[in-house]
């Protein structure tokens, strides 16, 4: 069969950049091995990408709608109170200007796309669920499919940690559900011909009406050329690292407060990368509880440079109480690391038995008090957590690669062309699973 002609629209894709648009980047690009793509993005990605080594018109197109995006990011950025905050706010502000990026994205490929000169469009970032635009419709009229996502995000907050809620300002949060009826919302999930669910929360918010269409496929992968420092760890003690922001809902406090016995011992020491709001409170508690020999506050470190400190563990302590997806997780498993996470929402769903451990979600001191005893018995036996670091490394070589979504991704496009008649099926992490019981044995 011919290679299908795909238009992958990803407003944010930049290979310098982490997150979501390293995503959107990182499978654009992964795209051109199973079809003949064409990049089109936003214009702030466009010094990226030509750095990168692509040529502007023949292999992308940035489209510029800064008039309306900049005032509105800015305005969302004001409103969330400080960096790496209000969230929330930032995606509802920039759900006002992403319509008319894709009404740009029509001005200058709507000919080509009713000629049947691409066989797909398929929008891969925003990730949001919360952003629609009027490509889908408009590609259902001329009879191209519109693949939409990986989609992720909204995960609710747990009870139990509204003051972590409030610390993020994330008081849109409280009322994320009235997107739904937002116009274009319904349009765009109609006319899509297939919409891939990054995670179990993001496809439950897909009304039951398009459930024939949803694919879960999980957003995150690697690339394992950046992720090739595995080194095993010395004999002695239980090594751990936390790779995230220094924010409440990640965690650090509670992976620092649960390790304090075995840090005072001995038989663990902690890597702490990353920076954020709460660095200053966690080196204090650190000199308070005079642990400083045993742990290393890392602080912010390049992308590229944080494979090296992780690679010297064998565990990653990551208790994040609210994560979407896990890019983190699926990158320190690349390295040989076992994750030890809160078994709720993404995080939880890469995993299986045989690759990491989950504790419950409760309240803080419930966490802190599952993860304490469950790094007491893994410091006794580093022979399980090595076995589920190697499972993990293996795992994400075979299923969280950039080329083997890129596979995936190619039976979802034959599909959707009527090349096969049945839905692809994606059994990754928990999926993979089988039964509740396999599920609880990952705490144990």
């Amino acid at each position: 069969m011919t290679r299908p002609r795909v238009l992958v629209v990803a407003e944010a894709a930049n290979p310098d950049w982490v997150s979501v648009p390293l995503i959107g980047w990182s499978l654009s690009q992964a795209l051109h091995a199973v079809a003949d793509t064409h990049l089109v993005t936003h214009i702030r990605n466009r010094d990226a990408i030509l750095a990168a080594g692509l040529t502007e018109g023949a292999d992308f197109t940035a489209i510029d709608n800064e008039a309306l995006a900049r005032p509105l990011w800015a305005l969302g950025t004001r409103l969330r109170g400080g960096e790496g905050r209000g969230f929330t706010m930032l995606q509802a502000v920039s759900a006002l200007s992403y319509p008319l990026f894709e009404r740009l994205v029509w001005r200058r490929f709507g000919g080509e796309i009713a000629r049947g000169d691409w066989d797909i469009v398929h929008r891969v970032t925003p990730l949001s669920p919360t952003q629609s635009g009027p490509l889908a419709t408009k590609c259902a009229a001329h009879g191209v499919p519109f693949v939409l996502g990986p989609l992720n995000g909204g995960v609710p907050w747990p009870r139990a940690f509204d003051t972590e809620r409030r610390a993020e300002r994330e008081w849109l949060s409280y009322v994320r559900g009235a997107y739904r009826a937002l116009p274009g919302r319904a349009a765009t999930l109609r006319h899509a011909r297939a919409i891939l669910a990054g995670s179990g929360h993001a496809a439950s918010e897909i009304p039951d009406r398009f459930a024939d269409k949803v694919i879960r496929l999980p957003e995150n992968a690697v690339d394992p050329a950046r992720f090739d420092a595995r080194r095993d760890p010395s004999d002695g003690p239980l090594r751990a690292c936390f790779i995230g922001r220094m924010v409440p809902y990640k965690g650090p406090d509670m992976a620092l407060e649960a390790a304090l016995p075995l840090l005072k011992s001995g038989a663990m020491t902690l890597d702490l990368i990353g920076d954020g709001p709460l660095l200053p409170a966690l080196r204090a508690r650190v000199a308070e509880a005079g642990v400083a020999d045993a742990v290393t506050l890392h602080g912010w470190l390049p992308h590229a440079s944080v494979q090296d400190v992780a690679a010297r563990s064998s565990l990653l302590l990551f208790p994040s109480i609210r994560e979407f997806g896990g890019g983190a997780v699926l990158e320190a498993m690349a390295l040989g690391l076992a994750p030890l996470v809160v078994d709720y929402a993404g995080p939880a769903e890469l995993l299986t038995p045989a690759t990491g451990y989950t504790v419950p979600l409760t309240d803080r001191a419930g966490i802190v008090a599952d993860l304490r005893q469950t790094l007491l018995r893994l410091a006794g036996d580093p022979a399980d957590v090595a076995a589920r670091g190697a499972a993990a490394r293996a795992a994400v070589r075979a299923d969280f690669t950039w080329d083997a979504k890129a596979k995936q991704i190619a039976q979802v496009y034959d599909w959707v062309l009527g090349r096969r008649s049945d839905r692809p099926v994606f059994r990754i992490g928990a999926d993979a699973a089988s039964g509740t019981g396999a599920r609880d044995d990952m705490a144990h």
